[in-house]
């Protein structure tokens, strides 16, 4: 009895349930793009930087969500494999901007019908309507999170 209490509150915690659903996408994705290829993250790292050239490293954490040390790992396995390429910004001689290098652009390309696919394979299990809604939710949850993590967002939480 004991183990039905605890599943059925592992099947309420959006905690939990998001971090599955996580883990099955990722493995939907390996098993589409291929092992090794390009991970979740490293393709998100692709897609922004593809939309905005010359985008600085702490620009990338905030667009992608990435935390600022493994997007730093990240990009520096991308440089390796020639992915991306970086310069030091004008602004700020402290900060890297980034760019798809020639190599990053046709991996991309590669991978985004494959990434398209995973999405509509992940979305399968809803009707048209709940695929919206769903998508809707989940950003309204990412914004609602991301303010809350703001240093005012922080001062609010810990008055309430």
């Amino acid at each position: 009895m004991a183990r039905d209490i605890s599943s059925n509150r592992l099947d309420r915690s959006p905690l939990h349930l998001l971090h599955r659903v996580g883990q099955c996408a990722a493995e939907v994705f390996q098993a589409e793009l291929g092992p090794g290829d390009l991970t979740p993250r490293q393709y998100a790292v692709l897609l922004t930087v593809s939309t905005n050239e010359g985008l600085s490293q702490t620009h990338l954490v905030e667009r992608t969500g990435i935390d600022r040390s493994t997007l730093a790992d990240i990009v520096r396995r991308m440089l390796k494999k020639g992915l991306l390429q970086r310069r030091r910004t004008k602004e700020d001689a402290r900060a890297y901007a980034v760019k798809l290098t020639d190599e990053g652009w046709r991996v991309l390309k590669s991978a985004e019908p494959l990434a398209r696919k995973v999405d509509d394979r992940i979305l399968s299990a809803l009707t048209p309507n709940q695929r919206e809604r769903l998508l809707l939710d989940l950003n309204a949850i990412v914004q609602v999170l991301r303010r809350e993590e703001e240093p005012d967002g922080k001062e609010a939480q810990s008055k309430r």
